[in-house]
């Protein structure tokens, strides 16, 4: 049962689930791109390479929530330093990961997941961290309903390992369930003193 939900319901539930999704938020993408336009974002949307299942790269897409602001020498200012009011809200209700349900209508990702990452993270995992590349990253899943960006490295990617190994139909749903609640919440946005998360420097 376990084998048959991991090979085939779960995509036929993404498929499903993300269809609707995109087609009843319509109104919601609106706003929120008119949102973006009037609160000084030259650009919509956050594109950028992640790691996908068995170590494929595939492009994410967000709402943008941060400037483009640079110092003297051409570099990306800090996080903290780029977010803007309304991009600092919008990532705290996660609705920034809304046009990720394109990504996961196209096969991408999952609904539930372990989190794609940067691809400069790649060489830095170890044999037992890169087990989270097995299955399709989601747009939520273990670790950011046991902490998000609030728990260390380690304890993400053991959270995120465990999850790769007990995939299953009531696991799923307990995630959606605890998902909604640090939703509202609003729990595990930061790590202390970071906009997000401090970066992976490599096995801790």
């Amino acid at each position: 049962m376990v084998n048959f939900y991991r090979g085939f319901f779960k995509r036929m539930i993404d498929i499903t689930a993300s269809g609707i999704a995109l087609l009843l938020l319509t109104p919601v993408f609106i706003l929120l791109v008119i949102a973006l336009y009037l609160t000084g974002h030259h650009r919509i949307f956050f594109v950028q390479q992640r790691v996908g299942k068995n170590d494929k790269i595939f492009r994410l897409i967000k709402f943008i929530s941060m400037t483009e602001q640079r110092d003297a020498s051409g570099q990306l200012l800090p996080d903290a330093k780029r977010l803007t009011p309304f991009g600092k809200w919008l990532r705290g209700s996660s609705l920034d990961e809304l046009p990720q349900l394109i990504n996961v209508f196209k096969g991408d990702m999952s609904l539930i997941g372990p989190r794609p990452l940067l691809v400069h993270y790649l060489p830095l995992y170890n044999t037992e961290q890169r087990k989270r590349h097995l299955v399709r990253p989601g747009i939520t899943g273990w670790a950011q309903v046991n902490g998000r960006n609030a728990i260390s490295w380690p304890k993400k990617f053991a959270l995120d390992v465990w999850y790769v190994q007990h995939i299953g139909f009531l696991l799923d749903c307990k995630i959606v369930l605890l998902t909604l609640s640090r939703i509202f919440k609003r729990e595990g946005i930061s790590q202390q003193g970071e906009a997000t998360a401090a970066p992976f420097m490599g096995e801790e």
